[in-house]
């Protein structure tokens, strides 16, 4: 395990800031004397988290998949700042549903942003990180652990970005950089909210096992996520039982196919054309953004 820094006029930037977890942890990194650099797409929601952090913060609206406007953003925080010492790769929307009815635009836009979006945040920011021999911290998901059925994009994107994190792990060590990928499960965010809003998706949530089947609160998640940047972590685990998953990954998929498939059968015939597009505040903050191009 890797030593506590003081996070005192260290330079953090988090993408997805407006609302959720990004939000949370930029009031909990400025608690501890971070400057924040904050990116999303909702200006004014960034503006009302910037405005009550307690120290140095500035927002700015760009969307993460752009890597023009990404590496816009990254000469202008290094402008304003100086440098940059941590990133937290935090944007992220989901959609559910079955494969084979789903909206293939909202499909595609949760690997677009969770995913690509990651790699790009990354790529803009991996030239101040080298400078400073920085902190990559990746938000990931317990659906990189684990498949689900209805959640084949979002699980698609999350075990994407894992193993990018892990991949750019190897290969910017030597120049003093860190990586690290943090797991959340179902945490208490408009996100989570949004997609229960569907009878079918609460209802398949609520058949996990204990203790996947709960939604957990937000505030214990995020205090993990910034001891994790804190130590600079490999992993960060924002609910304590993650952890234990890793050693038992290897059996999941055979184990999922197999109640999965049983589970799926219980809907019979509500499943049929079910289309849902991007849940929770920040999907709809995504298609409005898009739809106002």
């Amino acid at each position: 395990m890797s030593a506590s820094r003081n996070l005192a006029g260290q330079v953090v930037v988090v993408t997805g800031a407006a609302r959720g977890v990004g939000a949370l942890l930029a009031r909990k990194l400025s608690a501890r004397g971070a400057t924040l650099a904050l990116v999303g797409l909702e200006p004014d929601e960034l503006r009302g988290v910037a405005a009550a952090l307690h120290g140095p913060a500035h927002h700015w609206h760009a969307d993460v998949t752009d890597h023009e406007a990404m590496a816009r953003v990254a000469g202008e925080v290094k402008d304003r700042f100086g440098k940059v010492d941590v990133v937290v790769a935090n944007a992220g929307v989901a959609t559910g549903g079955p494969f084979a009815d789903s909206d293939p635009v909202a499909w595609k836009r949760v690997i677009e942003v969770n995913l690509i979006g990651g790699a790009v945040t990354g790529r803009a920011f991996l030239p101040l990180l080298t400078a400073s021999r920085g902190y990559f911290l990746q938000i990931a998901s317990l659906a990189a652990i684990t498949p689900a059925p209805m959640m084949t994009a979002y699980c698609a994107s999350k075990s994407g970005v894992e193993a990018f994190a892990h991949s750019l792990r190897a290969e910017v060590g030597h120049r003093g950089v860190r990586v690290g990928v943090g797991y959340l499960s179902w945490t208490d965010t408009d996100m989570v909210r949004g997609a229960d809003q569907d009878d079918i998706m609460r209802e398949l949530r609520a058949r996990l096992p204990w203790p996947s089947n709960k939604t957990y609160p937000l505030g214990p998640a995020v205090d993990r996520i910034v001891a994790g940047i804190e130590r600079r972590s490999a992993h960060v685990y924002g609910q304590w039982w993650l952890r234990g998953m890793q050693s038992v990954r290897g059996y999941l998929p055979g184990l999922i196919g197999t109640v999965g498939r049983r589970e799926i059968r219980r809907f019979g015939d509500r499943l049929d054309g079910m289309r849902i597009g991007l849940v929770g505040a920040g999907g709809e903050a995504d298609e409005k953004a898009r739809a106002d191009r």
